[in-house]
């Protein structure tokens, strides 16, 4: 989908990749109930009844679990892409690895793409060697591993070292590139173990302890606390992540993020950052997931996800208005896949889904990790926002692996005054160019929609959720409209909702 003109700036979101940077050596790390005692009181009076925090005791579990966690190194040829951001960690910076300087939306881009390898390079692109290094640990006395799949992509040979300093062949039995999990197994009996945990007692501020060997140092030990739960990322992500101010940098990617009782509770994976390099905000996989997938790979050599077949955007305030919703919540249907679940149940372009199974979806983002939990043929009841009425759906989900959700953003930069749109009606021929039954042309752009990133040549499909027909209408529907209004736009074949805000 195109979104040139719905793209916000935001934070960079990186990869904690291991593929970068070199490290050596495994580390071991956890903690448990502390037994030393603070007293916050100001005086001896009231010493006596103020609070006794415990600190953890990091040494014990890292004494207790360090051996099973282990040192991933990686080596095998990628292909040059002629933009290499320096930063070691992975960084996304917008520009797709194999388009040589080419912004996403750069109309390049597209035509460039046609002529991409497999691995996302050119034929007769020159490759280079890649050597990367990141961590796991051991699940299974038999040498089974957990780690992420970013740490072994790409790679053609696959060393996993131990604690005792030996050293094994790693076998990949399988990576998901949606949660990010990859499951390796070495060819080794009696191995040390970690217990795992779960994220339903975890709770936010809570200690929590993560291990790696980042820029080379190895055996290195980081401690923070739970910042969330449930966090989902603006990148389309199957992961309801855990969020920690746990330091977490290049060669920590992989390694377990442990409890206050010495159990895993996720995979530690990304981080935000302008840099490149942790600066106070980092994500972990939460191991009920991670164990999910890892049992799919274990039996089937992969990992399926359900999809209800929309595209989404996220509702702001704009939105909100324009729908007569309470709060800027839910998820907007731009456009619902022909043929697919959604489209089977009913679904259609401008509904608000606002519950899955009766949880509520607060971003948009929090739908793909939703149903990206259920498994294919699953049947999901949806809360659905509809011309100002709820109404309830039921819908059995697809395959993810036929075609994934799609998560379109908006931008919220919109103007004052008119709507500023200059309409015509399609041609027969217009109409059955751009695949729509109705819709007007917009032959010029000025104001508000202009502002709101709307442009001449696209085909406005409906306002507020109404297919429209004639300039009358959509007069009409904005003369009624108190602040705002949501146009539904088709470009290049694809539909998302641009949020117009009214004087």
């Amino acid at each position: 989908m195109n979104t040139s003109l719905l793209s916000p700036r935001r934070l960079v979101l990186a990869l904690v990749s291991a593929g970068i940077l070199g490290a050596a050596g495994v580390g071991a790390l956890g903690f448990s109930h502390a037994q030393a005692a603070i007293s916050t009181a100001p005086n001896a009076a009231t010493a006596a009844t103020a609070p006794v925090l415990a600190l953890p005791d990091f040494a014990q579990i890292a004494a207790r679990n360090g051996a099973a966690v282990v040192n991933i190194s990686v080596t095998g040829m990628i292909r040059t892409s002629g933009e290499d951001n320096g930063d070691g960690a992975g960084a996304r910076h917008g520009a797709r690895p194999g388009m040589p300087g080419l912004d996403p939306n750069d109309p390049f881009f597209q035509f460039f793409k046609h002529f991409q390898g497999p691995n996302g390079g050119f034929p007769g692109q020159p490759q280079m060697p890649m050597r990367g290094q990141g961590s796991g640990f051991i699940i299974s006395p038999d040498g089974v591993i957990l780690t992420n799949a970013h740490v072994v992509r790409d790679a053609k040979d696959v060393t996993v070292k131990l604690t005792d300093r030996r050293e094994f062949r790693a076998k990949v039995l399988g990576t998901d590139l949606k949660t990010d999990v990859a499951v390796l197994k070495i060819d080794a009996r009696d191995l040390p173990t970690i217990t795992l945990g779960n994220t339903r007692d975890l709770n936010v501020g809570e200690w929590v302890l993560a291990i790696g060997s980042p820029f080379g140092f190895e055996n290195s030990v980081t401690a923070g606390v739970v910042s969330a739960k449930g966090r989902s990322l603006p990148d389309d992500s199957f992961v309801p992540f855990i969020q920690t101010d746990v330091a977490v940098n290049p060669g920590n990617s992989g390694g377990p993020l442990f409890n206050t009782r010495g159990q895993v509770v996720g995979i530690n994976s990304q981080i935000y950052s302008q840099s490149g390099g942790y600066q106070g905000v980092s994500f972990a996989i939460p191991i009920e997931l991670a164990s999910k997938v890892k049992d799919q790979i274990v039996a089937t050599g992969h990992a399926s996800h359900a999809r209800l077949g929309v595209a989404i955007q996220e509702v702001n305030q704009t939105f909100a208005d324009s729908f007569h919703l309470d709060k800027p919540e839910g998820a907007l249907v731009s456009n619902v896949d022909k043929d697919g679940p959604a489209d089977k149940a009913g679904l259609k372009s401008g509904d608000v889904i606002l519950k899955v199974n009766g949880q509520p979806i607060i971003a948009s983002s929090d739908l793909p990790a939703l149903i990206g939990a259920a498994a294919p043929g699953d049947k999901v009841s949806l809360e659905i926002w509809r011309q100002g009425q709820r109404e309830q759906f039921s819908a059995r989900l697809g395959d993810a692996s036929a075609k994934g959700e799609k998560l379109a953003k908006a931008d919220e930069a919109v103007g004052k005054g008119k709507l500023g749109l200059a309409l015509r009606a399609l041609q027969p021929q217009e109409k059955r160019a751009a695949g729509v039954n109705q819709g007007l042309l917009v032959e010029d752009a000025a104001g508000p929609a202009a502002l709101a990133g709307v442009q001449a040549g696209d085909v406005l499909v409906a306002v507020n959720g109404t297919p429209i027909d004639s300039a009358d209408q959509v007069r009409a529907i904005v003369a009624k409209a108190s602040k705002s209004v949501a146009l539904l736009i088709q470009r290049d074949g694809d539909k998302i909702f641009v949020p117009v805000r009214l004087g």
